[in-house]
């Protein structure tokens, strides 16, 4: 069994990315790896020809800033990436530049992708998320974030992106999956406040288009982290990747987990699902076999 991850990145360093982290949590369990580096203009490129170049590929790509509807550029950076690794491979991980995984998955991983190799009913494996707010201390509860989501796929170039890159696709129908017991740890909202604000204005340029950008930088100037639905406090253990920026935090946020800052009928659906751990009308880009 053949494996090849496979992520995208433009100006990582300038926006906070921990994608050094997240290349280095997939390669133990990859034969390759192929990285879209979009033009950048703070040493993303040189960052990632640094991490290990036996074994990572990098593609230079210019993106497209006509295609912001709906964050269609992502989509169509991360088909470029896949679309790079050779037929050797029997199934691909998409790992997102904000994502990383724990090496105490490593096993399990690797046991369900051979499980399923000669499977070809079976599109891709599905993983369960924790998504972190504010700090490496709390995770986000409430309903806006998924759940669960496809990060490996077979080696099938029917399979493409799908909208802002946040699932795939095959032939515009839905993934036949497996779900496996494995978490990605999705730092995205985890940075400086000042570098968060800048993170932001530039990913909402990749969906509202230069005519909206104007207003909605303007709606998030006063974000704070404070400002919270619902979360509660982490308590696992995060990849040893990330070690070096946990030790490293400069800033503080002022959360309490106690409150919870929603709609009547998002605040029932929120007490439906902790007390019996189902989600009610929930988007699912998927099909669970």
């Amino acid at each position: 069994m053949k494996v090849c991850g496979f992520t995208i990145v433009r100006n990582g360093v300038k926006y906070g990315y921990p994608v050094v982290e997240s290349i280095k949590s997939v390669l133990p369990i990859c034969d390759h790896f192929v990285v879209a580096v979009g033009d950048s203009d703070d040493g993303t490129l040189e960052l990632i020809k640094s991490i290990d170049p036996q074994k990572i590929s990098v593609i230079e790509t210019i993106w497209d800033q006509s295609q912001t509807t709906g964050g269609r550029v992502l989509a169509i950076e991360t088909n470029k990436a896949f679309d790079a690794i050779g037929k050797e491979f029997h199934w691909c991980f998409y790992i997102q530049a904000d994502e990383v995984i724990h090496e105490k998955d490593h096993a399990t991983i690797r046991e369900a992708m051979l499980t399923w190799k000669d499977n070809p009913k079976v599109d891709g494996l599905l993983f369960k998320y924790y998504h972190f707010w504010g700090t490496y201390n709390y995770i986000g509860v409430n309903r806006q974030w998924y759940r669960q989501e496809i990060r490996i796929i077979r080696n099938d170039k029917r399979i493409r992106s799908y909208r802002d890159a946040q699932g795939f696709r095959k032939d515009n129908r839905k993934l036949h999956v497996k779900p496996i017991k494995a978490h990605i740890y999705h730092y995205g909202w985890v940075r400086p406040p000042a570098v968060m604000i800048e993170k932001i204005r530039g990913f909402v340029s990749l969906y509202v288009g230069q005519e909206k950008l104007e207003k909605e930088i303007e709606r998030i100037g006063d974000f704070t982290y404070d400002e919270v639905d619902a979360v509660k406090r982490f308590e696992g253990t995060h990849p040893v990747y990330m070690n070096d920026l946990i030790n490293g935090i400069s800033w503080k946020v002022n959360i309490d987990e106690t409150q919870i800052k929603m709609k009547f009928k998002d605040k029932i659906l929120y007490i439906f699902e902790k007390l019996t751990g189902y989600r009610l009308f929930e988007y699912k880009n998927y099909i669970i076999d």
